[in-house]
This record gives C-alpha cells, structure tokens and sequence, in this order.
C-alpha cells in the first residue's frame, strides 16, 4: 500500500532559507550554484543581498542531468546544510537549526527517510539531535545520520562524526570522529574538511600533523568555509605547516572576515594593531574589533577594550574599555575576566576596589588562566584586599609559572631568593629566572644576572653575568642598561671602562631608570668617561634624587658640602644626607658623621658623630669603621676605648683598608690597647705599604732600621723609607736624610741628606725644619749660613718644636746670627722648658747661676737643674754637682757634688767627668784616688773638655817635677 505522502511547499522553505542571513554569511560554491538553480526554475527571485545574476552558477546549473531530482535533493541538504553552518565557528557542534527546516512535518521527512531518501534520514537526525518537532534523542540522531553515512551521504557523515566527537548518542571517540569526517571530507564537504583539519592540528586521537591541518583547512577555505579560513590563517601566523607569512595570514583572515565570521574580524584587527601582514593601523584595528565584538565574540569584546584602555585607533575611554572587558568577562572569557579585575585594582574607568578585583582574578584564575593566576597570587603577595600571604601568593605564583607565565616564574623566582612564602633556595630562584629568562625576558635575564655576579645559587661568575646583562640590554630593559653600565664602571666581567660605563648608564637614564641616572650623575661629578660637568651631575642627580634614589642624595649632599655646581650650602647638604641615611644606606649615615664631627651646618657634635659613624661601621663601611675607630682612639664624643679602636681598626684593615692598616701596625708597635708585638706591627704595616700607603712604608722602615719584628735590615729600611719618601711623607723625607746623614744602609752622602731634609722642611715638618736650621748652623752638607739656621729655627720653633725653641736660645745667648741677647735667650729656652726640654731647663739654671741677662742667683739655678736632672739630663746633674762642691746657693758638700757628678759620669758627661777626677785627685769627699783622677781626664778631655786637658797637662807637669829613682 502506497504511503500518502503531504504536499511539501518548496518555495516557502526556500524563502525562508534564503532569508537567512547566514546563508549569505556562509556562501559557498554549492549555495551559489543552489541559488543559480531556484532562480532558474523561477521558485524565487534572486537574492537581493546577493550579487547580480551569476551566469557562471546558471551554466553550471543547465549541466546537471535530472534537475528537479537535484533540486529537491539540494532543497533537504541545504536545509539541513544550513543547519549545520553555524557550526562553522566551531563554538559547538550542534548549532542553530535554522528557520524554515521545520516547515515540512515530521511524518512527511519520516515518509522519505522510510524510503531511504538519505538527504530526509540526514534531515531526521538532525530534528532528532536538536530537538525540533520531536523530543531530543541523540541516540535516534545516531541511528538516521548513520543510515544517511551508509549511503555516503556527506552531511550526514559529518554529523555522524560530529556526535562521536561530542559523546551525545555514543560514548565519545576521536578516532571515529575523525574516520566520519574523512568520508565527508573526502566528498569535498567543506565543514568536514575543517573540522578534519582541526583534529589533525590538535592530535585528536590522530597523529599530530600541522601540514595535514593546513591541507584540510585550505580544501574547506577554498570552498569559502570562514573557520577553516580563519584557522588557515592563524597557521601562517605562527608557521605551523607552512612557512610563516603574515601577508597570508592576513588574507585568510580577511577573507573570513568579510563573511562577518567574527573570530577571523578578531585576529584581523590584531593584525592592523601589530601591523603583520598588513600596515599598522590601530584604526583599522579598532573597527574590526568593533564588528567582532558587537557580534558577541569576546576576544573582539577583550581587544576593543584594551584599544579604549590605551587610547589607541580611539580615544582613550577607561568606561567603555570596562564596558567591552565586562562582556566577554560576562560570557566566561578569561582574559576579559582578568582585564575587569585589573580596572577595579588601579580603579580605571571604576572606582578602585580590591575585592572586585580579586573576585575577577579568581574567576579568571580558576580557568587556569596563568597570567591571572600570577595577578591573583600578586594581590595575596601585596596583601591588596587580603591580608598579605606570601605562601598563597606562591601558591598561584607556581600554577601560572608552571604553564610557562614569564611574570609568574620571575615572581616565584624572586620569593626563592628572598624567602618569602617559600624557604630561601638560591639554587631553586635561579632555575625559574632562567625560565623565564629564555623565554626572552628582560627582567629574568637581569635578576639571573644579578644571581651569577653575586654567587647566589650558582658560582660567582662576573662574565656570565655580563653575559645574560647585555641579553637584557639588547632589549633596551633600563635595569640592564644601567647594571652593565655598572659592570663597566668597576671592570667586574669586563675590562674596566668608563666611557663605556657612561654610554650604558645614559641609555638607562634617559628611559628614567634612578640607578641609570644617579651613575651618570657620579661619572659627570667624578668626570670618568665625560667631561667633568657639575651641572649636568647636578641634572642627573636631581631627577634619580626626586625618585628618591640614594646614590643620587648622597651625591646632591656631597655638592651642596663642596660646593660643586652650586654655591656652598651646608643646610642643603644636610638635608640630602639626612633624606639618604633615612633610607639606611651606610655611605650618607658616615657624610652625616663627618657633617657632625666637623660643625659643618650643625653644632659640632661628637657624640652624634660617633652615633651615625657606628651605625654605619656596623653595615660594613669600610670608612666609617676607621673613623669609628679613631674616635675610640682619641677619645672623640666619648671616653677613650683602645680596646674598641683596635677592634674597628681590625675590622677596617681586614677588608684592606691601607690607613686602618697603618693604625693597628702603630697600635701593635707601641702596645696600645694590645700586648707589644713587633711581629704583629710588621705584617699590619707591610699589607698596607704594599697598597702604597707612605706612613705603613716609613714605619716598616723604621722597625727594619730597629730590628724589631724583623732582622735589622738597614738596605729594608732604606728600600721603605725611598718608597714613601718619594711618595712626598715628609717624614719618610726625614727619615731618609737621616740614612744618608748617618750613612745607614746607603753611602753617607751629607749633600744628599741636605737634599731630604729640605723636602720635608718645605712641606712644614718642624724637626725636619729644626735639622735643617743645624746643618746652616754648622755648615753639614750646605754652606754655613747663620742667617739661615735662624730663619730655620724660627719656623720650627713657631710651630712649637721645643728643640727648634732650644736652639734659638743658643743663638741668642751664644750671639751667633744674631746681637747676644741673653733676655731672647731666656725667652726660648723658657718655651721649651714649658715643654720640659731637659737641655732648655739645664741652660736656665746656668743663665740664673752666671747672672747672664738675669740677676744671679744660685737658688733658682738649682731648682732648674734638678727639673732638668729629673729628666736625666747629664749636664744638670754635673751642674748641681758643681754647686754643691762651691756652695753656691746650697751649704758645700763634696760627698753631694761627688754623687751627682756619678750620675753624669754613668751617662759619659765630659763635664761631669772633669769635675769627679779634680775631687778624686783632691780626696774632696772622696778618697783620694789620682789613678781615678787621670782615668776621668783622660775620657772627659777625649770628648773635647779643655779644662780636663789643663788638669792633664797639669799632672802631666807636676809628676815630670818628681825625682824618680
């Protein structure tokens, strides 16, 4: 029995398909053909959206055999076919089931599919799978499309293979996805040959293949399919399967495009953002991202907001970028999610909220997005509507890290290095820097830098760190810019250069970089690599200082204090010290010190002085544990400590600091603070002579001359005492005159001696001063000068030099240069007895005992030999001697005289010794002894005393009278 089959109205099917617009959007060479074809068999008029009367498509049309078969067969595929075009995005395989396909009634799609019309069995399952007319049943959907794929019928295959990629119906299966696909695509089916392409681009249960993915995308883009079109293009955009070729990419973006495909309007727009492919033109950019965006697609909505956020192509508009950021955000967009997070967190185009922004970033986060994941950890990090929690922020750092985040990696490598929210791990800090630092980045490639000139978690290793600084700078990342400039500044890694240190750290500094700034502010100051400029130091320091850089204040301070580009001001300099050592820096804490010490722009304040000089000491500057030292040393802004001087001295002088060396040397060899150790005194001193410092080579040539801690070595003490006198010491100068004086390791040579000791005497040095005037005096190695020796005296004696002072006395009291005058005499010898100079006391007592520009007086000439004698000066105590033998202001006393000419005697005093012989061969509070007697003539008259010659002669005389037997 016949099946009574309902009329199907054709035409109203076919206008309203036509109607769609998709049919336009999707058009392909088949739906031109179709429309070729209706118009032909005058069903409908021909498009008006369409282009004019396609001759090609009616030629093609008039070819086919049996035309109202192939209409009707092309009627139910297009309906069906149309169905499926919106799957063509790819945004899900089931799609809209498009307006006019449930036109005709189930029963009469049934009756054809009954009869094996395998369009109407392709047809059912698509009511079936979409629920249209029937109840949704994916298992019956499998059972129509796979009677439809029996007979090869392309859609139907596809569809078929569309459920087993789904699971709906099937358990899900990638390999018969893929197996149903081939079939359709093999037949030329454009959506099948996409979806083909894309299951060979991902690896879907195929062997991952890019060239067989841009095989099946270009059969279905050639067709005009906007998906494959679109994804042909992003695989020339990276060069996957293909050569990269960004004109070509852009082609096939456009071409989709045009179709109004909103993805492929998306990534054209990036393109003319990028300029790929096409000339840059943030316009351009903007208007397709607009067409994207106002269709829904999201990753339009995300590029049209940051182009309003940037102000690019369009004004900048922080509201409508929220508005557009909020809409993909809306529809679960991961990117927009983050980016509505990062409004409400700098509170652009909102109010700043912290909580919505971490609402946002979580959301974001929780799909895994990693940079979101890294935004999310970094509010945890900076405790930004949160209490701050590094170990959660590490947690998220980690997840964004591990999918290859560069920000996320950098950021779990920084808590590594420093500890927080993870145990210090060095080694751990550098293996994520260097993560991200092949991934290019800039600031990676700088920390793990950082990490191989300090030796952390790898071996200290300057050139490497060169190496990865100069990466970064290649880049022009400032950081870098400004380290390798360093790097340069110091010849650490590289050959020491200024004028190269100066090229990197000006290329930092005009990008703003503070640490750039403040070394070309250092390098214009210092003049190293530039010509010296105050005032471009001055500009330089000014911008790093008002970033609050400490370099830069330090140095601001310094000017202002020296007064270099700017007129001297104290206050100012104050100000920038104090604003740098507020910071804790230790360089400005000890100019703070100096500030104090000295009275400069505040009261002189030792205390403080020594305050700011030991805060800074305690972080390790060199400098200031030297100060700190010396004011232990002599008692500054406290109590006298040499035990705490020898410990700041020992803690400067192990990181070789010359003068701190010098000091404990000195320390060591005169037992200040510590127990005597010549041996001590001479390592101290020869560290720091062989830095060059002159008072650690004179005094190490002084322990050579002595012996002490050394062999006595006088060509070692020579070679020191050159070495620092050469130098300019003015008492290595002496010293060494006094070699050649003396002829101590060196040929005595009293010219050469001269040459010296006029060195450090026209450097100021009184005893050199002092010596000088005695070799004028007596015409030692320069002509006899009184005139000079005076002159001489005079600037020794004016610096207070009680030797100088004493020996202006002698001029004057002996007239030699100068009138006799025995007042000036007095006059000198008293300021160098204020200073207890034995020899001015002893000759006081003698101008009060002769009367000599002082009325005599044999008292007060005692009391001034006994202050000399105390001092054991030998001719006092013969002096005293003498006036207890005459009586003279004292009752006479030989045994007196006696004992105090013993005293001259035991230091070989010619006075003394004349003065015992005469009691001794008179038996005057001695027993006479005149063997004794001749004994002390003899030696007394040796050293040149005339009156024990006269005593010898005398004896000589009065035994030749003698009758002898």
């Amino acid at each position: 029995m016949a099946v009574l089959r309902p009329p199907v109205d054709f035409k109203t099917v076919i206008v309203n398909i036509l109607s769609e617009p998709a049919f336009k959007r999707f058009a392909t060479v088949e739906t031109i053909h179709l429309a070729g074809c209706l118009y032909i068999a005058k069903i409908v008029p021909w498009p008006r959206a369409w282009p004019a009367d396609s001759p090609s498509a009616v030629r093609t049309c008039r070819k086919s055999e049996g035309y109202g078969m192939k209409l009707r067969v092309w009627l139910l595929t297009v309906a069906i076919g149309l169905s499926s075009m919106a799957w063509a995005g790819m945004d899900g395989r089931e799609g809209n089931y498009e307006a006019g396909l449930h036109q005709m009634s189930l029963s009469a799609w049934r009756a054809l599919a009954d009869d094996g019309d395998a369009a109407a069995q392709n047809c059912l399952g698509a009511m079936y799978q979409r629920g249209q007319g029937v109840s949704r049943d994916y298992h019956e959907a499998v059972v129509w499309y796979r009677k439809s794929a029996a007979q090869g019928y392309a859609m139907a295959q596809f569809n078929l293979g569309s459920l087993y990629y789904l699971g709906r119906g099937v358990q899900k299966d990638y390999a018969q996805a893929a197996a149903w696909y081939g079939k359709a695509a093999a037949q030329g089916h454009a959506i099948a040959q996409a979806a083909l392409g894309e299951m060979f681009e991902y690896g879907l249960d195929v062997p991952k293949d890019d060239i067989q993915a841009v095989t099946w995308y270009r059969k279905a883009a050639e067709q005009g399919n906007a998906y494959a079109q679109t994804r042909l293009g992003a695989l020339y955009e990276v060069g996957r399967g293909v050569r990269q070729d960004y004109p070509l990419a852009s082609d096939w973006y456009s071409k989709a495009a045009e179709k109004g495909y909103a993805l492929a309007q998306a990534k054209l727009g990036l393109m003319y953002e990028l300029g790929r492919g096409v000339q840059e033109n943030p316009m351009h950019a903007v208007a397709w991202y607009r067409k994207a965006a106002e269709q829904g697609n999201a990753e339009g909505q995300v590029y049209l907001g940051t182009m309003l956020d940037n102000g690019r192509g369009v004004p900048q508009d922080h509201s409508h970028a929220l508005a557009w950021y909020r809409k993909a955000a809306e529809q679960g967009n991961a990117k927009g999610q983050e980016y509505v997070g990062m409004m409400y967190q700098y509170g652009r185009g909102v109010s700043q909220d912290y909580t919505q922004a971490l609402t946002w970033y979580a959301e974001a986060a929780k799909q895994g997005n990693p940079s979101a994941q890294f935004r999310f950890g970094g509010m945890y990090a900076n405790g930004l509507g949160v209490t701050r929690d590094y170990h959660e922020a590490a947690a998220w750092y980690r997840k964004a890290a591990e999918q290859g985040d560069v920000e996320a990696q950098i950021g779990i490598g920084w808590m590594y290095e420093f500890g927080k929210g993870l145990t210090k791990d060095y080694a751990e800090s550098v293996a994520w820097y260097r993560k991200a630092a092949q991934q290019g980045s800039a600031v990676a490639q700088t920390n793990l830098g950082t990490m191989y000139a300090m030796g952390r978690g790898v071996p200290e290793d300057p050139m490497q760190a060169v190496a990865f600084y100069r990466q970064a700078a290649a880049q022009g990342y400032a950081e870098a810019l400004s380290k390798l400039g360093n790097m340069y500044l110091h010849g650490v890694g590289v050959a020491q250069d200024d004028v190269q240190a100066a090229e990197w750290s000006r290329a930092s500094a005009l990008q703003g970089n503070t640490e750039g700034q403040a070394q070309l502010c250092v390098l214009y100051y210092t003049g190293r690599g530039v010509p010296q400029d105050y005032g471009q130091a001055l500009s330089w320091c000014g911008k790093a200082a008002e970033q609050g850089d400490v370099v830069a204040r330090n140095t601001l301070g310094t000017m202002y204090l020296n007064g270099r580009g700017v007129t001297k001001n104290y206050a100012q300099a104050l100000t920038f010290f104090r604003q740098a050592a507020a910071q804790g820096e230790a360089v400005p804490k000890y100019n703070l010190a100096i500030m104090y010490e000295q009275g400069l722009g505040v009261p002189q304040d030792y205390p403080q002085a020594r305050k700011l000089f030991r805060e800074s000491a305690e972080q390790g500057y060199v400098e200031a544990q030297y100060r700190l030292a010396g004011m232990y040393d002599y008692g500054m802004g406290g109590e006298k400590d040499f035990s705490q001087a020898l410990v700041w001295y020992r803690k400067a002088a192990d990181q070789s600091h010359a003068n701190a060396q010098t000091s404990l040397g000195w320390m060591y060899e005169h037992g200040i603070g510590v127990a005597k150790d010549y041996a001590q005194a001479v390592v101290w001193y020869r560290r720091s002579a062989e830095q060059g410092n002159a008072n650690a080579q004179d005094n190490l040539g002084n322990l050579y001359h002595q012996g002490h801690g050394v062999p006595q070595d006088d060509a070692q003490a020579m070679k020191w005492s050159s070495l620092a006198a050469e130098k300019g010491l003015a008492n290595a100068q002496f010293n060494l005159g006094l070699m050649y004086q003396k002829g101590n390791g060196v040929r005595q040579d009293h010219e050469q001696a001269a040459v010296w000791f006029r060195k450090a005497a026209d450097q100021g040095l009184a005893k050199a001063q002092n010596t000088v005037g005695t070799l004028y005096r007596t015409g030692v190695g320069v002509l006899k000068d009184q005139s000079q020796a005076l002159d001489w005296y005079r600037k020794a004696a004016g610096q207070g030099l009680s030797r100088a002072q004493f020996n202006l006395g002698l001029m004057y009291e002996a007239g030699s240069g100068v009138p006799q005058d025995y007042a000036q005499a007095m006059a000198w010898y008293r300021k160098a007895a204020n200073q207890e100079h034995p020899a001015a006391l002893c000759n006081i007592g003698n101008l009060f005992e002769q009367g000599y520009g002082v009325p005599q007086d044999y008292a007060q000439a005692m009391i001034w030999y006994q202050k000399s004698a105390k001092q054991g000066n030998a001719t006092a105590e013969a002096s005293i001697g003498k006036l207890y033998q005459a009586g003279n202001g004292v009752q006479q006393d030989y045994s007196l005289a006696a004992a105090w000419y013993r005293k001259g005697v035991a230091q070989g005093n010619a006075l003394a010794q004349n003065h015992l012989g005469y009691l001794y061969e008179h038996g005057l509070g001695v027993a006479k002894d005149l063997q004794q007697a001749l004994d002390l003539y003899q030696k007394s008259a040796a050293q040149g005393e005339v009156d024990a010659q006269k005593n010898l002669d005398r004896i000589s005389k009065k035994s030749a009278a003698v009758p002898h037997d």
